[in-house]
């Protein structure tokens, strides 16, 4: 009878496809209930400034204007927004829905329009009168730390600009570096950028004919945003639903409680009446989060051999003017600098700086695009001095595949030791010298040197921590129709879930993956959820289902038994039936057995033994956070005159474990790989020295286009993780996290100099020749 096909592991087309690509996606700026009012925000043009007055008035005598709100029009409703991320060593300063007495970047909210349509309360924004006294803006970081700064929060009891002050380490770093036979020491200084998701951030609130509040909203942490809401207003959880609808991307950006999350639902509670939000790309520009943003001063000391005795770092890192996501970023920058390789002495320093900028939170790679860059140019520089192979001396001090789980002596973003699950270094770094051409690179530079051109080969190798808690949940049902319906958390802006988790789901059932329908990010359909970041949705999600259709297939496979007067160990479960193995016409459909469960018939007993309904709930609580890893090489080549840098090839070899859908994935690790050309050669948020921000539209703020992302040589590794059913682990983030490390090894490679900046424009491209030709001098 067994003829189910089995879809896990299979490169399945993503189902939701065909509907978005047709034009029938629904998206938040689709939503507009009857009667919808618009929404608009003033925006600080200053950087840091005091509020001196507010006049709305001439705003609020506009005709067709409903509404016009500063902070001391929220009352007892003007709250800090909460910190969900705590740290012991975060100072937390916390940001309001609207500034009050001082505003501390350019972008942020001071007051809010609601009129008829949006072209109105875009011009009443313009008659609200503000008067400001400028403050001097605090743009660089470590500026901002320096002694007598001006003080970003001092109308909060700051004494400083610092926002927190950590370190780690282990073994004995003055002593590593006092027997190092070579020592390489730089500064690395790693700008900022921003997420840029295709579709900017958006929000529409109403309140039900039950007084419930009901938003539909951008975001990729509904529950969280439900329950901050919850709490602002005085509401219990049950009184608010979040409805994620289409996302189109999202990266990070989406994350955060922004001030938004607040207001938009706050006045359709306090109007009664629908009110739409969506965020235009300059205020995305302006005041939806950026990351990176690290300078470092760092050391490597190695033996003559090539192997790494100790690390020594200390950097800065900026938080912009709060912090969303506490400090996060810089600590798993901190925790993952060590990489793949065996550290035997380690010390890292850290200073978070706040700034008079748009605040900084997690963005796709989440700090580890730092530690990679940092660790992955001084090996570099440790095997040029030693005039030993940059492969080699990767090799040899990678942790060896036998020596998994390996604690690496440092604690996580989530409070536990660092301990890598699984991995095999080694044999990505193998396969990676083959896909690029390795051993052919030597020949082929000086073909092209002949000609003129300066070609240069980069290594990269990122390890990602991810798949972390702290629950991700399934609740799977099916109907009488046969049709297996499941909620999760874990909303999708774009990765592909609602085709790999129904893989999950079809496999463990035996029914056609047509019959899986994934509802994602509504909390109505499931209580509890914590959201899709950190490259978390199949090692969470897709457990929670796979475990929660276990448990309705048993229950499934005992009424079965029940019926058929058999035993259950001789039924088997395909296409969406129960039968008797061998006696195929003894057999009920799963929806026929769902209905039996659900007992139809109002009035007749229940039977009895029978739980009600075909249908489970779990949660996936992780033990651990997995550890998935990528080798990254890239060809380039460097334009002298003008200082552009063209990637002519590149190859990656990445290990996430067992692999789901092989085609979603692949998606996966083109677009991170798109993203981190960007990071390395394109993207970067500049302010002036007044706080003004230099890149607040796609004229300045540079993406890469189709003709600057070359196709990717891609190969896979399988090393399962130990620490789920599914031996999964992330996969949404490694492609970006070395890119900028291996770009920047390839050009320090065509140009013979250290490239310790990034993103690399083409104008520090010209510096570093002018660096090269002045050293020559």
């Amino acid at each position: 009878m067994r003829s189910t096909e089995t879809y896990t592991g299979r490169a399945l087309r993503r189902r939701e496809d065909p509907r978005l690509l047709a034009g029938q996606g629904r998206y938040v700026g689709d939503i507009e209930p009857p009667g919808c009012l618009h929404a608009a925000i003033l925006r600080s043009p200053h950087a840091h400034a005091r509020l001196r007055r507010i006049d709305p008035e001439p705003a609020r005598a506009l005709p067709g204007v409903v509404a016009v709100l500063t902070a001391r029009d929220l009352g007892p409703h003007w709250r800090p927004l909460p910190n969900r991320f705590p740290h012991p060593a975060l100072r937390y300063y916390p940001q309001y829905p609207l500034a009050r007495d001082k505003v501390h970047y350019v972008g942020e909210p001071v007051a809010v329009v609601v009129a008829t349509d949006r072209y109105l309360a875009e011009d009443a924004l313009e008659r609200i009168v503000v008067e400001y006294e400028p403050l001097p803006a605090l743009v660089d970081p470590e500026a901002a730390l320096a002694a007598g700064a001006p003080v970003l929060h001092d109308d909060q009891g700051a004494p400083d600009n610092l926002a927190g002050r950590f370190s780690q380490g282990f073994g004995d770093i003055a002593a590593a570096f006092a027997r190092a036979a070579v020592v390489v020491e730089h500064r690395f200084v790693i700008g900022k950028c921003a997420g840029i998701p295709i579709e900017c951030r958006g929000l529409v609130a109403t309140v039900d004919e039950l007084g419930r509040l009901i938003v539909w909203n951008a975001t990729q942490t509904p529950h969280m945003i439900r329950d901050i809401l919850a709490e602002l207003l005085d509401r219990s959880p049950q009184e608010v639903r979040i409805v994620t609808p289409d996302v189109g991307g999202a990266f990070g950006v989406k994350e955060p409680f922004y001030p938004e999350d607040f207001l938009i639902p706050y006045l359709a509670w306090r109007l009664r009446r629908p009110v739409k939000w969506l965020e235009d790309r300059r205020e995305n520009l302006l005041a939806s989060i950026q990351e990176r943003g690290q300078v470092h001063h760092a050391a490597l000391a190695v033996d003559a051999e090539g192997r790494i005795l100790g690390l020594r770092d200390r950097f800065v890192a900026e938080t912009g003017a709060f912090t969303p996501w506490g400090i996060v970023v810089p600590v798993i920058t901190s925790s993952m600098l060590p990489g793949p390789y065996k550290l035997p002495a380690f010390q890292c320093d850290v200073e978070v700086a706040y700034t008079s900028t748009c605040p900084l939170a997690p963005y796709r790679g989440a700090g580890r695009p730092q530690a990679v860059f940092v660790t992955e140019r001084l090996l570099d520089e440790a095997a040029r001095a030693l005039g030993l192979d940059r492969a080699e001396i990767r090799r040899r001090n990678f942790v060896q595949p036998h020596e998994f789980p390996y604690a690496v002596g440092l604690v996580g973003r989530d409070g536990k030791p660092l301990v890598y699950d699984s991995g095999n270094y080694p044999g990505c770094l193998d396969q990676l010298l083959e896909l690029i051409g390795y051993a052919e690179f030597p020949a082929e530079r000086e073909r092209a040197r002949a000609e003129g051109r300066r070609l240069g080969l980069g290594l990269a190798f990122a390890v990602e921590n991810n798949g972390m808690g702290p629950f991700e949940g399934a609740r799977l049902r099916i109907e009488p129709s046969g049709q297996v319906v499941i909620a999760t958390g874990a909303c999708s802006q774009g990765q592909g879930h609602l085709t790999t988790l129904a893989q999950l789901a079809a496999d463990e059932l035996g029914v056609p993956l047509e019959r899986v329908t994934i509802v994602a990010g509504d909390t109505d359909g499931i209580p509890y959820g914590t959201g899709t970041f950190a490259s978390r949705t199949a090692v969470n999600a897709g457990n929670a289902i796979v475990l929660a259709a276990r448990e309705v297939r048993g229950r499934a496979l005992a009424l079965a038994a029940r019926l058929l007067e058999c035993s259950a160990d001789d039924l088997e479960l395909a296409d969406g039936t129960v039968a008797v193995r061998g006696a195929p016409d003894r057999r009920i459909p799963l929806g026929e057995l769902a209905a039996y469960a659900q007992s139809p018939f109002p009035g007749r007993p229940h039977p009895e033994g029978v739980p009600v309904g075909l249908e489970a709930t779990h949660y996936f609580t992780p033990s651990a956070v997995t550890y998935s890893n990528g080798a990254h090489a890239a060809v380039v080549e460097v334009d002298p005159e003008t200082g552009a840098v063209r990637v002519r090839r590149y190859a990656m070899v990445h290990d996430c474990g067992n692999i789901i859908n092989p085609l979603v994935l692949e998606g996966q690790l083109h677009g991170g790989f798109a993203g981190g050309i960007g990071n390395a050669l394109f993207e970067e948020v500049v302010y002036d020295a007044n706080g003004q921000l230099l890149t607040a539209s796609f004229l300045d703020y540079l993406i890469p286009t189709a003709d600057q992302v070359p196709g990717v040589r891609l190969a896979h590794l399988c090393t399962p993780s130990p620490l789920n059913p599914l031996g999964v682990k992330g996969a949404g983030e490694n492609a970006i996290i070395a890119v900028p490390a291996c770009i920047n090894n390839a050009v320090a490679d065509a140009l013979g100099v250290a490239a310790d900046e990034t993103p690399l424009s083409p104008a520090k491209v010209r510096a570093l020749l002018d660096q090269r030709l002045s050293v020559q001098d």
